[in-house]
């Protein structure tokens, strides 16, 4: 650890980051441990201290510089390590496996090669990142420093130019030259709505008041993402950084943190990194001896889906019920302590550094004509490579999921992503080859949202999707409006109903007609977009809605109360397979029988249709 050291000037900055590189420098071999939240529910902790300790049993301890780091992106591989400069790459380890990686690689030089990352579709081992698929395929900005730094060392994120884009604000630019920058560089609030960031800015820029404040929203609450909780707790000062400069753009001297109270380490490293920028001077008065004095505050969220809308967040953190307020007027206008106000998600600000360092045609690079940068996502599901991933806005659905994120388990047939969360839509088969950005997706009923994307086999069935995300809104909704709060309660009563075998093709109108009332009529934009799921999969599976009601059958058997499963006498081979694996000896036969299911005994889990491997089993 280098002692603290007041920072005054960017000369400072460089003097910080030469000592922490030369102090680096002296190691052969520097192994960067995933602590991610994935790994750390993995093991990663005691992979590490398994390390440390084979380290000093081969007395490496002055070849070897041990550090934790944010997450890597591959969070079904946990827990992994980096070793560099050579960036190999080790999966899936235990504390069993590190003796003889260390005795390998650090002491003979030679890397344990069956530890390395292991190619599904390759079959076979790839030893270093920048070979890796999942890897070769992503530009990171926001994510530059997830799984390269020590999340915990304020001196690293210098030496890897952090600060230096606010040195570069406050110092030598004014406050609509910093706004103008980011108008430039075409950024769109990727919390959601893909707001244009410049347009916002300058709004808290053109606001008159004694007192301005500016708010990071932390509070990510879609089902399967996870996106701004990687980014807080692996790169804390990106995002610190981007309010700092942020805050600077519209004259604010205050800044809240707005972080979900189930996000436990992002809070704790969050704050540990406050301190150490107040320590360093880059938080506090006269900030790089600009004259600029501003300050972060941590507010724990409320725990409640509809704080992420921002009327609702300002709410909580004034100590309200966190409910949504008609606009106008707006934030900007009158915000939080009914002063003006902005507002940005963790992401949008952890762009802010590099395109004021690096300059808004740099950034614009990346894109397409009305949707630039870049775009992390949660890659969840049914997908072989889950993770974080950072990818050019515009790349191809397909490219996502096949190139990226391997394709899905079983060699099984993609049927849908649902992109957006709870308001967002999903994408069909069909649409595979849709370039992932906010106007593309628009036209087929879906949204970028914060980024989380789901993706789905052949195997869902979409009316039981389009129920659980009804279910989840329906439970978040915070009441305060009619039209979402019973709206959301009759619609999932109509999907239960169709479920549960029960619908009527009336119901199929009556949904339609309840979602465009609730999308036009509720109070905030949580509400008008929570009946997108069903409006999304009427429109592209309105055959399994109907087959649901008319057949009385839901096709992938995941709709209980309908699925009937049968074998096929001729195709049976006989192999006892399914008989095996029913939990409750429904399923009876011999070698010489062909197998056959007793209804009355059935519970309909489907192990047998999942077991047999002949396909004579039907559902």
């Amino acid at each position: 650890m280098i002692e603290t050291k007041m920072v005054k000037t960017a000369a400072d900055l460089d003097s910080i980051r030469e000592n922490f590189l030369e102090e680096t420098r002296r190691y052969q071999y520097r192994v960067l441990v995933c602590s991610g939240g994935g790994c750390v529910s993995a093991g990663c902790h005691a992979v590490k201290n398994a390390l440390l300790q084979a380290i000093e049993d081969n007395h490496l301890e002055d070849k070897v510089l041990v550090s934790e780091t944010g997450c890597i992106g591959t969070c079904n591989l946990g827990p992994v390590m980096v070793v560099m400069p050579e960036e190999v790459f080790y999966t899936k380890l235990t504390p069993a496996d590190i003796p003889a990686i260390v005795e390998s690689h650090f002491a003979g030089g030679a890397v344990k090669e069956d530890n390395t990352y292991y190619d599904t579709a390759l079959k076979k081992r790839v030893t270093h990142l920048k070979d890796i698929e999942y890897f070769k395929n992503q530009i990171k900005i926001a994510l530059r420093n997830c799984g390269n730094i020590d999340y915990g060392s304020i001196e690293e994120y210098i030496a890897s130019d952090g600060y230096k884009a606010a040195a570069k604000a406050l110092n030598s630019m004014t406050p609509a030259q910093v706004v103008d920058e980011v108008t430039k560089s075409g950024l769109r609030g990727r919390g959601g709505a893909g707001f244009p960031t410049g347009v916002k800015w300058n709004a808290g820029l053109q606001a008159v008041s004694d007192e301005k404040y500016i708010v990071c929203n932390a509070d990510e609450g879609d089902p399967g993402a996870f996106m701004d909780r990687s980014l807080i707790e692996g790169d804390p000062h990106t995002v610190i950084e981007g309010i700092l400069i942020g805050a600077y753009a519209i004259g604010a001297e205050r800044g809240f943190a707005y972080i979900r109270a189930e996000y436990p380490l992002a809070i704790e490293r969050f704050n540990a990194a406050l301190e150490q920028a107040r320590d360093f001077g880059l938080l506090g008065e006269d900030i790089l001896g600009s004259g600029f004095d501003f300050d972060i505050e941590v507010r724990i969220g409320a725990g409640a889906f509809v704080c992420g809308e921002e009327t609702a967040l300002m709410a909580s953190i004034e100590g309200e019920r966190g409910e949504p307020k008609q606009k106008p007027p707006f934030p900007f206008q009158k915000g939080l302590f009914q002063k003006p106000t902005i507002i940005n998600n963790v992401e949008t600000f952890a762009n802010i550094a590099p395109i004021i360092l690096k300059g808004s045609g740099w950034y614009a690079s990346f894109g397409t004509e009305k949707s630039k940068g870049t775009k992390v996502f949660a890659l969840a599901g049914d997908i072989n490579n889950t993770g974080l991933v950072e990818v050019p806005i515009g790349m191809k659905l397909s490219d996502i999921v096949y190139k990226i994120g391997g394709g899905l388990p079983g060699g099984k047939e993609f049927k849908a992503a649902q992109i957006g969360g709870p308001s967002g839509g999903c994408i069909t088969k069909e649409n595979l080859d849709t370039p992932v950005d906010y106007d593309s997706l628009m036209k087929l009923g879906a949204i970028m949202g914060s980024g989380g994307l789901i993706v789905m086999d052949e195997d869902k069935c979409m009316v039981d999707v389009a129920k659980f995300f009804m279910e989840f809104v329906q439970d978040e909704s915070c009441g305060k409006c009619t039209p979402c709060r019973l709206g959301t309660k009759r619609m999932l009563a109509i999907l239960q109903k169709i479920t549960d075998g029960e619908g009527t093709m009336e119901d199929i109108d009556e949904l339609e007609t309840l979602a465009r009332d609730v999308t036009s009529s509720a109070l905030c934009g949580l509400g008008q977009t929570a009946p997108n799921p069903i409006l999304s999969t009427l429109r592209n599976f309105r055959n399994e809605y109907e087959m649901h009601i008319a057949d009385k059958r839901c096709p992938t058997g995941k709709c209980k109360a309908l699925a009937c499963y049968t074998i096929d006498k001729a195709a049976c081979k006989k192999c006892g397979l399914c008989a095996k694996n029913c939990p409750v000896s429904a399923i009876s036969g011999d070698k010489d029988t062909p197998y056959s299911i007793d209804e009355s005994k059935c519970i309909k889990c489907g192990a047998c249709f999942g077991k047999c491997p002949f396909k004579a089993i039907s559902r």
